[in-house]
């Protein structure tokens, strides 16, 4: 490595530094260099640039105690913002994301994918981004599916056969003229509750059901995808040898007995608010079918909890509307049968982003690209 290429990789690390400390809290140079440990006159040889390029703004000085005013830097609010684009069964969702971590726009739409085209699925999503990012400036996007991917590439997802084997990545990047990077859905959940801020812990389950189920799992504050990116399959654990046949090719899958759609059936429901309505009014029918659900649920869930030892479990999405009807049933089975039960029970909580954390997770996957290689923003 030569000399200029040592520095040029010093000044990213130290631009890497900063950005992080402002993604934790706006700034000003001199509570920075405080809490980087970098200089005063580096700081401001590095954010120049930043504020001149709209990415930073220095906000009026204010005076707190004695000495000088300072002038805190942040985020701008109308800087260049990532976007995530959410594949689901029944329903299509978006969001922007600045820098900061701040939401900016959303969008849900229902919709039944299960027989779409890739072209079909594809012209939706970019519409839906056109519509909710205007003019401003993207870093990315990030886009998500219920399966598993590769290279931008969709390898397996049961429940949207249509969209095996299509470059989905490519194909939205150039309606988009942006670079796009496809994820599973449950890892980019669970993203979410690590960044920009932990939700959750760093090591914890993240669980959502639509027709089928993903879990995500955090270990040491990263997730984890296994060798092929397999890993976290909750839907597909066997909880009952010759059960109910799944759309995968096994039987008794965990998905064939509290996925979404099976709890509405079971229930005489069309829609989760219709379900959650027959539950808040005491309807026995909804009552048992959530019930039957989370005891399925925690089953499966004891099985994760005895092969990864983590203390928390995060119900999103679906489970997370339902958690007060819910978890009493998926507690009881996993302190049942989590080995390391008994005193140390493990914590079962609601997810606090609701029907958007995959959403939230794909656009987070560009901002944490951007501010961990700055040289992005400048690209």
């Amino acid at each position: 490595m030569t000399t200029v290429d040592h520095l040029r990789q010093v000044r990213l690390g130290n631009l890497r530094t900063v950005l992080l400390a402002l993604v934790d809290r706006p700034g000003s140079r001199a509570d920075l260099a405080a809490r980087t440990g970098l200089t005063k006159a580096t700081l401001g040889n590095l954010t120049e640039p930043l504020l001149a390029s709209g990415i930073l703004v220095e906000e009026p000085a204010t005076l707190a105690g004695m000495g000088r005013p300072s002038k805190p830097l942040r985020f701008h609010p109308d800087g260049p913002v990532a976007v995530g684009a959410e594949i689901n069964v029944s329903h299509l969702a978006v969001e922007t994301l600045g820098l900061d971590g701040e939401t900016l726009e959303r969008r849900l739409v229902p919709a039944d994918m299960r027989g779409a085209t890739e072209s079909e699925v594809l012209d939706r999503v970019a519409e839906l981004i056109r519509e909710v990012t205007g003019p401003r400036k993207l870093l990315g996007a990030g886009l998500a599916i219920p399966g598993v991917v590769h290279d931008g590439i969709v390898i397996r997802t049961p429940n949207l056969p249509g969209l095996v084997g299509s470059p989905l990545a490519e194909g939205l990047g150039r309606r988009l003229d942006l670079d796009v990077e496809l994820d599973n859905e449950a890892n980019l959940a669970a993203l979410a509750h690590l960044w920009p801020h932990h939700l959750a812990g760093e090591d914890f389950v993240h669980v959502t059901a639509d027709v089928g189920i993903g879990a995500g799992v955090v270990l040491n504050g990263e997730v984890y995808r296994g060798v092929s990116g397999f890993a976290g399959e909750l839907g597909h654990v066997v909880i009952e040898r010759n059960g109910v046949p799944c759309t995968c090719g096994s039987r008794g899958c965990v998905e064939r007995y509290a996925g979404l759609d099976v709890i509405l059936r079971e229930a005489g429901r069309r829609t989760l608010n219709s379900l959650r309505k027959a539950l808040d009014s005491g309807d026995p029918k909804a009552g048992r079918a959530v019930r039957d659900a989370g005891e399925a649920l925690g089953v499966g869930l004891a099985t994760l909890m005895n092969l990864f030892d983590v203390p928390t479990v995060v119900l999103g999405g679906s489970y997370a509307l339902l958690h007060d009807h819910l978890s009493a049933a998926v507690q009881s089975e996993m302190d049942g049968r989590v080995l390391a039960g008994g005193e140390r029970h493990t914590r079962l909580l609601a997810s606090p982003l609701g029907e958007f954390a995959v959403a939230r997770g794909a656009a987070g996957l560009v901002t944490r690209r951007a501010v961990q290689q700055p040289e992005r923003l400048f690209a």
